[in-house]
């Protein structure tokens, strides 16, 4: 079997806009996607590109499709909540055909302080050409997320090293409320058993982004 090409690498925020003008077309909406682990570092360089593009663009973070704790509870999912299967896979691939075709979008955001969706948070009008999405399983192609994939004109992988990401997320976990031995537990439990099913998934992305 043959090995397939070595996927190309961005190593700054300039080298990934720079990557967004090339497939940028001003006719038509383009979508690009920032796949990779939790803790890589997606939503900053989001956030980086999103205002390096000004005007021309809107984020769209897969956050906001997290099930509801409820819900989780109900399923027997809340000790793996960011699980493939503990998002609301169908809410996310109906907004992002209608961002594809050009409609208005009131999606929802995600409060991390109560770790739940909130609805309707980020509108995104149809005069907006260019739509960032960032999450964990963009490239995932299992779990009903593979339509994602094949909606995005330009997909992205962050990769960062290991120890770099688990302090992120132990930090981060930290801040919303977790003791310190609780929040590395998470890191190295059910964040770090999805990080590796994410970068399983690496191979699908036009670019990898590793930044210096």
């Amino acid at each position: 079997m043959t090995a397939p090409p070595p996927v190309s690498e961005l190593r700054s925020v300039d080298e990934v806009v720079a990557a967004v003008g090339a497939v940028t077309d001003s006719a038509t909406r383009v979508v690009i996607g920032i796949a990779g682990a939790p803790g890589a570092g997606k939503s900053t360089i989001a956030d980086a590109v999103v205002h390096a593009l000004g005007a021309r663009a809107a984020l769209l973070p897969m956050d906001g499709f997290h099930l509801p704790q409820s819900v989780l509870r109900d399923l027997g999912r809340r000790d793996r909540m960011g699980a493939p299967d503990t998002f609301d896979v169908d809410g996310f691939l109906r907004v992002l055909t209608a961002i594809r075709a050009g409609e208005p979008v009131a999606a929802p955001g995600f409060d991390r302080t109560i770790e739940e969706p909130v609805p309707h948070a980020i509108v995104i009008p149809p005069s907006v050409p260019i739509v960032v999405v960032e999450g964990n399983y963009l490239l995932h192609d299992g779990d009903g997320w593979a339509p994602t994939a094949a909606a995005l004109d330009l997909a992205l992988y962050v990769e960062v090293p290991h120890d770099i990401r688990i302090a992120r997320l132990a930090a981060r976990h930290e801040r919303f409320g977790k003791s310190p031995a609780d929040a590395r537990a998470w890191a190295l439990g059910p964040d770090e058993s999805n990080a590796r099913l994410i970068a399983s998934t690496a191979g699908r992305a036009d670019y990898v982004v590793r930044l210096d």
